[in-house]
């Protein structure tokens, strides 16, 4: 990413199809964004060896590696916010991408107009989930600490457990909001920023997956237990704690 604020955004643009790709990457420049195009995941690859883009539009269904592939590998190794771009049938595949990472979704055949203003959304939400230096105290709970500018969480043993970008961003919804009760909806805007028509199931797939790192039984969890009717709640006390030592 660029660290100069008036270089223009520069989008990572992954299609098989050129009729779409080229056109897409046409209207975008147009508008403003600095549009690198790639056919596949492996020449997207190639491209992400030489520069960081700040937001990543990936089409799923591709030949050779998908994109599903391709945004967990972002997620989990670049951090990157990532818009996938789907068919109409692919609603298993939205959720999935969902869990593993995705910040959005936009259905084909799209507007192109919409998809700008979800360039937009999501990367007003990538710029507010920055930590600030002042804001940098790693938090603690229950023995675990979670360092939110590194995005390195330790359990008590002080192992380094290796999270995702998904579950990251749930871990701080809850670690910010302990022992309140957050339900679907809530947790679906303040992670995914999406509509809370979205997927329940996506949130709880991914309670799921953040509770096998952190909780030690998964049939009795005692950290992020289930409120019936109501959602989730973190059942922990929480510590901002700066790297002096001083409680933020």
């Amino acid at each position: 990413m660029s660290n100069d604020p008036a270089a223009p955004t520069r989008i990572l643009l992954v299609d098989d199809e050129p009729s779409l790709r080229e056109p897409l990457a046409d209207y975008l420049t147009r508008q403003g964004f600095a549009v690198s195009p790639a056919a596949s995941a492996a020449e997207a690859r190639s491209l992400l060896l030489k520069f960081t883009p700040d937001l990543v539009l990936l089409d799923i269904m591709m030949p050779g590696e998908d994109g599903l592939s391709l945004c967990r590998h972002l997620s989990e190794a670049k951090d990157l916010p990532v818009i996938l771009l789907t068919a109409k049938g692919e609603a298993t595949d939205r959720i999935v991408g969902l869990e593993i990472g995705a910040d959005d979704y936009v259905v084909k055949p799209f507007e192109p107009r919409e998809l700008v203003a979800r360039i937009k959304s999501v990367l007003r939400r990538a710029a507010r989930g920055t930590v600030a230096p002042q804001e940098d105290a790693h938090y603690e709970f229950e023995g675990w600490r979670l360092d939110p500018v590194k995005r390195r969480l330790t359990d008590p043993e002080g192992a380094v457990i290796a999270i995702s970008s998904a579950e990251f961003r749930l871990l701080i919804a809850f670690l910010d909001h302990p022992r309140q009760v957050m339900d679907r909806d809530r947790l679906l805007d303040m992670v995914q920023g999406r509509e809370a028509h979205l997927f329940d199931r996506a949130v709880d797939n991914q309670v799921s997956r953040l509770r096998r790192k952190i909780e030690s039984a998964m049939r009795e969890p005692r950290l992020i237990q289930t409120v019936r009717g109501g959602g989730y709640v973190l059942a922990a006390d929480v510590r901002r704690v700066s790297d002096s030592g001083e409680r933020a």
